[in-house]
């Protein structure tokens, strides 16, 4: 099994070079990137544009047929909107640390359905504290801190979907 730190120096390497496709086998452990230059992916983009997308296409027939429909949809949309708005300012707080996920995959904050998180908002971190698990291709990979400190926010869902590089945490550091 691939460790932490090789995946994300290998995801790095093939990210800045030229290969579009990269496949790594090591002890029966298959590793397979592809990057998808010019496509976009639906499946990680976050509900709320997408919702946008899909409106503004909708926008001309619908106001021929049920004009009172569209403002109502506007309305939800902007309040989904204004929820990761809230979570944007803490986002820009330079004295917050900001655990990313490695790689595209599943969050999952705890080992298994049954168990308790690894973390929670007020838990103190130490830089190998694991705070959560990435699956890709059928890879539980455990996330660690990386710095000492207390989780401030936790930034994603359960089982979502996540991008490489995706804040997931937001963790005030502490000496």
């Amino acid at each position: 099994m691939f460790k932490v730190q090789e995946l994300r120096e290998i995801i790095k390497l093939v990210d800045s070079s030229s290969l579009d496709e990269f496949v790594y086998e090591v002890d029966g452990a298959k590793l397979k990137l592809k990057k998808n230059k010019g496509v976009v992916t639906e499946v990680i983009t976050p509900q709320a544009p997408a919702v946008v997308q899909q409106a503004q296409p909708q926008a001309a027939p619908q106001p021929k047929e049920e004009p009172k429909a569209e403002p109502k949809v506007e309305v939800k949309q902007e309040e989904k909107a204004a929820a990761p708005a809230e979570k944007s300012s803490k986002l820009d707080d330079p004295t917050l640390y900001k655990i990313t996920s490695p790689m595209v995959g599943t969050f999952y904050r705890a080992p298994s359905p049954d168990s308790p998180p690894y973390v929670q908002v007020g838990d103190k971190v130490e830089p190998d504290t694991v705070v959560c698990i990435v699956e890709a291709m059928k890879l539980f990979n455990e996330i660690e801190a990386e710095v000492k400190g207390e989780i401030v926010e936790i930034l994603v869902e359960n089982e979502q979907l996540v991008e490489f590089g995706q804040p997931l945490f937001l963790v005030k550091p502490t000496e």
